[in-house]
């Protein structure tokens, strides 16, 4: 029987996505959990990839024979730039049966598969393909990692508009509270993502990250203790 793969993308690069796949897995780690994390594409490196290399980290463990295989990013670029960019510049472009491949090939050894995208949802992987339609495309449920900080409203409204009009299931939103914050910008952003996510009919908890693990009852709620 094979794992189960849960996205994690972002409303934007550099929300914390990377960060957040480390914790998660480690969280899981610790209830005795079988899981791997995979990043979908890297750019800006080479060899293993940078993320794979801050998951392994977090989770407080070895580089893996998954690693090493090349499973977990089967798809690093040196240009730091968007994959299709990269990859054209590269005189190549992003093998997504390789990808699928790969994941498959954890889906074997693992229960779970923390699968991180590149960037915002809407990035593109090729020409012609964005990660959000590839997650669609797959049948994966989603981790939306968004935060407080000024302009995340406006990304996060968009991110969930395109997951509803993909029909992508958002299990969880995780509300990236790790860096300084405006706890009155941050309370009344989470009260308005909360509203909103109501209003939209989407069940998915909003799930606050702070320095530390994340608890029991934070996986419960995500249905994944």
């Amino acid at each position: 029987m094979s794992g189960t793969v849960l996205a994690v993308g972002g409303i934007d690069t550099g929300i914390g996505k990377t960060y957040t796949t480390g914790l998660l897995a480690r969280a899981l780690l610790q209830l005795g959990k079988k899981v791997i994390t995979q990043k979908i594409v890297q750019t800006g490196c080479e060899g293993i990839a940078e993320d794979i290399l801050e998951h392994r980290r977090l989770m407080g463990i070895e580089v893996q024979d998954v690693d090493r295989e090349g499973l977990t990013c089967p798809s690093v670029f040196r240009y730091p730039a968007s994959p299709h960019l990269s990859a054209r510049l590269e005189g190549s472009e992003v093998d997504l049966h390789r990808i699928s491949l790969s994941t498959l090939a954890l889906q074997q050894r693992y229960d779970l598969v923390l699968l991180e995208g590149v960037g915002g949802l809407l990035v593109p992987l090729t020409p012609v393909l964005l990660f959000a339609d590839y997650i669609r495309d797959a049948g994966y449920e989603l981790l939306l990692v968004t935060s407080p900080r000024l302009g995340s409203i406006n990304h996060t409204l968009l991110s969930i508009e395109a997951c509803q009009h993909r029909g992508i299931v958002i299990r969880g939103l995780l509300y990236n509270c790790f860096q300084n914050i405006d706890k009155l910008i941050a309370d009344d952003t989470r009260e308005f993502l909360g509203r909103y996510l109501a209003k939209a009919g989407c069940a998915a908890p909003i799930i606050d990250l702070r320095e530390g693990l994340l608890d029991l009852d934070a996986l419960e709620r995500l249905s994944l203790s």
